[in-house]
């Protein structure tokens, strides 16, 4: 899959965070007296984690590769649900699959990746603070998604040199084009 720069805008993601804690709240809500507040909040985990991974892939842009994504997200959140990993290593399993995809999707580049890693571990960790001080879980999810929202400003690549136009000068595509168009330039001024 080819990276894109066509993340959503900064209130974009942040109108999805809102969405996203509200709908694992009511949902954790709903499962909770059913079937205990253990697997509800993992249900809730692996739900709002392929909800966070559709909405990351339907801003992409991107058309290619989809249903192998979901695929395979799936079969990674499978995994991690039937093999009964401790509570911290289920969410982490899936805090780094939504890491892998939006790395797969936004970013070309090792350095724009690990930036996103750091801030969804960042996200991570200031969710476990809120629920940790307040016991909502409402609040923990706001503080996750609300800190992944500011994924949009990580640049697509880091290493690109930039003209003074801002446009991307290390496209071999782009050199050889306005190489061809200034030997145009250069034979219609002999004429």
């Amino acid at each position: 899959m080819s990276a894109r720069n066509t993340s959503p805008s900064f209130g974009h993601a942040l109108g999805a965070a809102f969405v996203l804690s509200i709908g694992g709240t009511a949902v954790l809500a709903a499962l909770g007296p059913f079937v205990g507040a253990g697997t509800a909040l993992r249900a809730v985990i692996a739900l709002l984690g392929l909800a966070y991974v559709l909405y990351l892939m339907g801003r992409s842009g991107e058309r290619v590769g989809g249903v192998t994504t979901v695929a395979l997200w799936t079969v990674g959140a499978c995994l991690a649900w039937f093999t009964g990993l401790p509570f911290v290593a289920y969410l982490l399993v899936h805090v780094g699959l939504v890491w892998l995809v939006r790395s797969l999707y936004y970013y070309s580049g090792l350095l724009p990746a690990l930036a996103d890693f750091g801030l969804t571990l960042l996200g991570a960790a200031f969710a476990a603070w809120a629920a940790q001080r307040s016991g909502s879980a409402w609040l923990a999810l706001w503080c996750f998604f609300l800190i992944q929202a500011f994924h949009v400003l990580i640049p697509a690549a880091m290493n690109e040199r930039k003209t003074a136009s801002g446009t991307a000068t290390d496209d071999a595509f782009a050199r050889a084009h306005r190489a061809a168009e200034s030997a145009v330039r250069r034979l219609s001024s002999i004429h």
